[in-house]
């Protein structure tokens, strides 16, 4: 008991200095954290907790409860950087809780400390851990999902089921539907390899089941209600289905892509253990394949397929991992006595040296908090906010000012548009703001417009909508320009 305090207490700290300090100083960034940043904020401003909007539109990007996370931290500490924050990090918290609850189940109280030291300082759990996306969350919904399910067919004891539907519900609520098909592919291999589908011939599936349509349906069946078949083609359609089959990075489409995530994500720990586990295994070592480490191997593989499968990859899609990979690992790293500690305390010195002297000023050239800033005393005037050739890339501006902006374009370049029904299921619902042409603006009144700071953007701004224009504000990736109204 001694020993798991100290455990627990190492931990903590180790997750106050990694995830709590500095957080205050690390801005929203475009394009993606500011999507969802903008988005609680508006469910804020609206008072709706159940149609996500941004910029005044219903966004059908992702489900509700990551919105709901962050609506809670807002609401309780305002539209500051910490609060955003704030939702990734406790759930960096309650995941190392996790693991660490179940590594001691699982084995011993010193594996489950090693385990979760090395997930709470790998590489991919302190980018995560910090930033306002939904992949932790969804780690900690399907952890806890596979674990339910695991002690209740370990244990025989099948009530552990209902828990696992419920977990697999707020997965589906964070996710999608990747929330429920992955643990339950994982789950159907693992029995397929132990030859043991009886697990499945209990009542608690058919009531877990239900339980789960229960905690799902708080949200999709409101949502079907009342936008109809639009949810299901923009939301099932194109950010479920079209991610999964079309790449919307092709670059990113390529066979070694994870293999490199795997590689950095478990940064510094796997540069040891896979030249160690090599090593080992041309001695003529053989893992032993008990029943716990084919529920382990059958988790960490299966993720690492299914995504591997997607024809649209991210670095942080793999995530879901991460439990079982440490676990393996742990068995190794605990015999290396103080030398962990010691590797853990220098990873960590990194991390907070990263936070501060690398992070933070790089989250700043990505972020428009600084035009946001020096727009204040023009915004306060009635100046209307525009981006030029910018398309999507400065949601943070409304996060940081309150003011909506849109896309400024130019009449005789654009293509001609597709009918609407026509575009549904293509990657152009991801445009998320909305357009303004120049011809039809009103003249008379200033603007604010964010141009890239690139010289040929500026002076296609300037040859497209003559006047004085005054730079307000140069940043790194932005300009920020001000015209008055003729």
């Amino acid at each position: 008991m001694i020993d798991e305090k100290k455990h627990l207490g190492v931990l903590g700290g180790v997750w106050l200095l990694l995830y709590l300090l500095g957080n205050n100083f690390l801005t929203i960034t475009d394009p993606v954290e500011c999507n969802y940043a903008e988005t609680a904020r508006e469910m804020l401003l609206y008072n709706d907790y159940f149609s996500p909007r941004i910029l005044g539109n219903f966004w059908f990007d992702k489900p509700i409860f990551f919105y709901w996370e962050l609506a809670a931290a807002f609401n309780l500490f305002g539209f500051t950087n910490f609060a955003a924050r704030l939702a990734p990090a406790l759930t960096v918290l309650a995941s190392m809780g996790l693991l660490y609850w179940w590594g001691r189940r699982l084995y011993t109280p010193h594996i489950a400390f090693v385990a979760t030291l090395i997930f709470a300082t790998s590489l991919e759990t302190w980018y995560i851990g910090h930033a306002v996306i939904t992949d932790m969350t969804l780690l900690f919904a399907v952890s806890l999902t596979l674990i339910a399910f695991y002690c209740g067919y370990s244990q025989k004891k099948y009530n552990w089921y209902y828990l696992a539907f419920a977990s697999a519900a707020v997965a589906v609520l964070d996710k999608g539907p990747i929330g429920l098909c992955l643990p339950g592919l994982i789950i159907l291999l693992f029995l397929l390899w132990q030859r043991d589908f009886r697990a499945l011939l209990v009542r608690q599936l058919i009531g877990g089941f239900l339980l789960f349509c229960l905690v799902a349906s708080i949200w999709y069946v409101p949502m079907y209600l009342k936008h109809g078949q639009d949810f299901i083609d923009v939301f099932l359609g194109v950010h479920n289905v079209l991610r999964a089959t079309v790449s919307e990075h092709p670059r990113d489409n390529v066979w070694y892509f994870y293999i490199g995530m795997f590689l950095a994500g478990f940064f510094p720990w796997v540069w040891v253990a896979v030249p160690a586990f090599i090593k080992k295994w041309r001695r003529g070592w053989r893992l032993k394949l008990d029943t716990d480490t084919r529920f382990l191997l059958v988790w960490a593989i299966t993720v690492f397929a299914v995504f591997q499968c997607f024809a649209t990859k991210y670095v942080t899609y793999t995530f879901p991992y991460m439990f079982p990979v440490v676990l393996l690992m742990a068995r190794y790293f605990c015999h290396w006595g103080r030398k962990l500690i010691y590797t853990a305390a220098v990873t960590a010195v990194i991390y907070v040296g990263l936070v501060f002297g690398v992070a933070a000023p790089k989250m700043e050239e990505h972020s428009a908090y600084d035009i946001a800033m020096a727009a204040q005393p023009y915004l306060a005037q009635g100046a209307e906010v525009y981006c030029f050739e910018r398309r999507g890339g400065v949601i943070s501006f409304a996060y940081y000012t309150g003011h909506y902006i849109k896309d400024l374009s130019f009449r005789e370049e654009e293509d001609e548009e597709e009918p609407e029904e026509k575009r549904k299921l293509d990657w152009s619902v991801t445009n998320i703001v909305p357009k303004a042409y120049g011809d039809s603006l009103d003249r008379t009144k200033p603007l604010l417009v964010i141009v890239r700071s690139e010289d040929k953007a500026v002076k296609a701004l300037q040859e497209k909508l003559p006047g004085k224009w005054q730079l307000v504000k140069a940043g790194e990736r932005n300009h920020l320009y001000y015209r008055e109204g003729d």
